[in-house]
């Protein structure tokens, strides 16, 4: 961890922002509190910070759109959104944006310190990760093309639009043909957190991803159920 590593807060409630910087500060890393969404928007895409947190009601712009422009400019940058709202409609649209993770007001304090080191010591992981596999940079697998630094699908010489967490979904499963990966493997892996109880928040991406990539999405060729289990990708003698 160096000096210039730093964490983006943008809150517009003071006493909560300075609760979360004066905690995240204490990981190490330089905590910079923004109150306006429009202002911590230009910030997020014009500086390279290790963590964006993230609340939804914000003057100026509100954090679901903010989310949806840094993932648009940064896939990588782990975002943990906070919001007041309990509701299970929220939670999930918060992951499906693009969210690493979520935490609903009130918050334990240990808990957020927790979360945010979880998700830190994850992407640096799949940095290193990165750096060490150049090789993987590209697969090609039956009729799809998959560009892992670009972040690009191409199936049939056509390029496949997915969302952030339909394509981390798609890599996985790309990389690892054959293996069973269980809903909680999926939210584990995927969303970085285990979210006990949103089985459902998998079945929907598998269900969007199968939209975008099967020509039957009712009888699957590449993304397979194995039922009561999960689900794997076809390997490649099964698809020939």
């Amino acid at each position: 961890m160096t000096g210039s590593e730093s964490i983006l807060l943008i809150e517009d409630d003071g006493e909560i922002a300075n609760v979360v910087a004066m905690n995240v500060g204490d990981l190490g890393y330089v905590v910079e509190k923004v109150k306006n969404g429009m202002e911590g928007l230009k910030k997020a895409l014009a500086e390279p910070y290790s963590l964006v947190i993230l609340d939804i009601m914000l003057p100026g712009m509100d954090g679901i759109s903010i989310c949806r422009r840094i993932r648009e400019k940064n896939p990588l940058i782990p975002i943990l959104m906070l919001t007041a709202k309990s509701g299970e409609i929220d939670r999930v649209l918060g992951l499906e944006i693009g969210a690493d993770d979520y935490m609903t007001k009130p918050f334990s304090v240990r808990e957020l310190t927790a979360r945010v080191k979880a998700l830190l010591r994850r992407s640096r992981v799949e940095k290193d990760s990165q750096l060490n596999n150049n090789e993987k940079g590209n697969i090609h697998f039956g009729d799809f093309s998959v560009d892992f630094d670009k972040r690009k699908v191409v199936m049939n010489g056509k390029k496949i639009d997915l969302t952030v967490k339909e394509f981390d979904l798609l890599a996985l499963f790309i990389r690892n043909p054959g293996k069973t990966y269980s809903r909680s493997d999926l939210l584990n892996l995927v969303w970085g957190y285990r979210y006990e109880g949103y089985d459902h928040t998998v079945n929907s991406h598998i269900n969007r991803l199968r939209m975008k990539i099967e020509k039957d999405p009712g009888n699957p060729v590449y993304l397979k159920t194995v039922w009561g289990v999960g689900y794997r990708f076809a390997e490649a003698e099964e698809i020939l």
